[in-house]
């Protein structure tokens, strides 16, 4: 508001009327530009804190996304291997190709059966004379009596 236009709608307003307006809205200006400026920090800090955690929820996404990566990439690992070993893969907890391979190896050769070798390969002689039960209860006989 300027003095002119205080002049132009009351034209019979004295200098001290005039100056009693200006000040009135000089401070009414002046207080609004200071509602406005503590808003305007408001806001400022308002959006900086938004601005941390939104930083800080990204950075937790993206430590859990490649979280997530490595866990395919060593479950895709234990599968190859397991695959190629014929093994189960739930025995494989390596995280590394080499490490799962050497970790195979070390089952199937854990796993292979051992049994003794027997001087006649454990074969029968002859032809036997009887059936199980016939030779079970022949043996029961002596036995027991």
């Amino acid at each position: 508001m300027k003095r002119t236009d205080i002049t132009e709608l009351f034209p019979e307003a004295t200098k001290e009327q005039i100056d009693k307006l200006m000040g009135i809205n000089g401070a009414d200006i002046n207080a609004a530009k200071g509602d406005v400026e503590t808003l305007r920090q408001q806001l400022t800090e308002q959006s900086s804190k938004e601005m941390e955690k939104a930083k800080l929820q990204i950075e937790n996404l993206k430590s859990e996304l490649n979280g997530m990566k490595a866990a395919e990439t060593i479950r895709l690992t234990r599968e190859k291997v397991a695959s190629e070993k014929k093994i189960p893969v739930n025995l494989l907890t390596g995280e590394t190709e080499e490490a799962c391979a050497k970790q195979a190896d070390e089952i199937l050769a854990f796993a292979a059966p051992s049994y003794p070798t027997l001087p006649d390969g454990g074969e029968p002689h002859g032809t036997p004379k009887a059936t199980t039960r016939d030779q079970f209860a022949d043996w029961a006989k002596e036995y027991f009596g």
